[in-house]
């Protein structure tokens, strides 16, 4: 370990850290569940590749949520709040 890390770790003045062990299975976890990279033969993945896919990824949720949004929101807008259709939706989104 590096002497940077250590005196990292001793400077927190009893602050439970996470160690490197724990770092290295969360990488693995977020690896496994991120499409671009668990689709990927290669096992040989850095942790730094890991992070920036999982950043990615996370912003293309959030791009397809709003798109979600947008379009239900125009969906809503052009049927009769009253109409069998509505009652789906609204049972859909409970």
């Amino acid at each position: 370990m590096s002497s940077r890390r250590s005196s990292s770790r001793q400077s927190t003045g009893g602050v439970s850290r996470i160690s490197d062990d724990q770092i290295i299975a969360l990488v693995s976890k977020l690896r496994h569940l991120l499409p671009e990279i668990r689709d990927n033969r290669s096992d040989k993945v850095s942790a730094s590749k890991v992070l920036q896919e999982t950043c990615n990824y996370i912003r293309s949720l959030h791009k397809e949520v709003e798109d979600l949004s947008d379009r239900l929101s125009q969906l809503l807008a052009t049927i009769d709040a009253e109409s069998a259709e509505a009652a789906i939706i609204r049972s859909l989104l409970m």
